[in-house]
């Protein structure tokens, strides 16, 4: 028998579940509901649950106790970390969403997606406006302007969302404090949407 840290219960050897790197007890339960907590709150980097501990928590190493769409996403959203900001954005069209990448250097204009197949404006980062260049669909404003648009953000508005500033996503806060991490990487302020600066909001305090 064992006393998990977490839940403070006695529990069986056979729960055990060992960080490599550091000697605090856990049960497997409990590590499988931390992970599970922290890929909802896009955390890429998982930490030992002990507040005095920095080991790193390793997907591989945790597969056999997390359920498998919560170890595919951990580790989906380890790739995407890897890749710099400036060479990742995703698709525009809210039924796809995939995560694109532009990695050769060259400028972009009209480009079409590999997952939907449909076409968008790499600059812009919306569906194709074929007729208005960059600049006239950027001065039209026209970015927002169909009716689920129009709808989305009415409804951001009244249910008080977030939009990431680098890649446009609305997120929704749940629970827990402000700081927020987008899919695409990007820390802000959900208060203010001020982007943090080593973890803080000079903003808010």
């Amino acid at each position: 028998m064992f006393t998990c840290e977490i839940c403070a219960e006695e529990k069986l050897v056979s729960d055990f579940f060992r960080i490599q790197g550091c000697n605090h007890s856990y049960c497997t339960n409990c590590i499988a509901k931390f992970v599970a907590t922290k890929v909802d709150q896009n955390t890429t980097s998982i930490t030992c649950p002990s507040s005095a501990c920095d080991v790193v928590l390793e997907p591989q190493n945790c597969r056999s106790i997390i359920a498998q769409k919560v170890f595919d996403r951990w580790s989906e959203a380890l790739c995407e970390a890897m890749i710099p900001s400036p060479e990742k954005f995703y698709c525009p069209f809210k039924d796809c969403s995939s995560l694109l990448i532009n990695d050769s250097g060259e400028f972009v204009v009209e480009s079409e997606c590999p997952v939907c197949n449909r076409l968008f404006c790499a600059q812009c980062k919306v569906p194709w406006h074929s007729e208005k260049t960059c600049e006239a669909f950027r001065r039209s404003g026209s970015g927002e302007s169909s009716r689920e648009d129009v709808m989305v953000k009415n409804l951001a508005k009244d249910l008080k969302w977030m939009r990431c500033s680098v890649c446009g996503f609305f997120i929704e806060k749940l629970y827990g404090c402000d700081h927020m991490k987008c899919r695409c990487g990007h820390a802000f302020c959900y208060n203010c949407g001020a982007t943090l600066i080593a973890g803080h909001c000079n903003r808010c305090g």
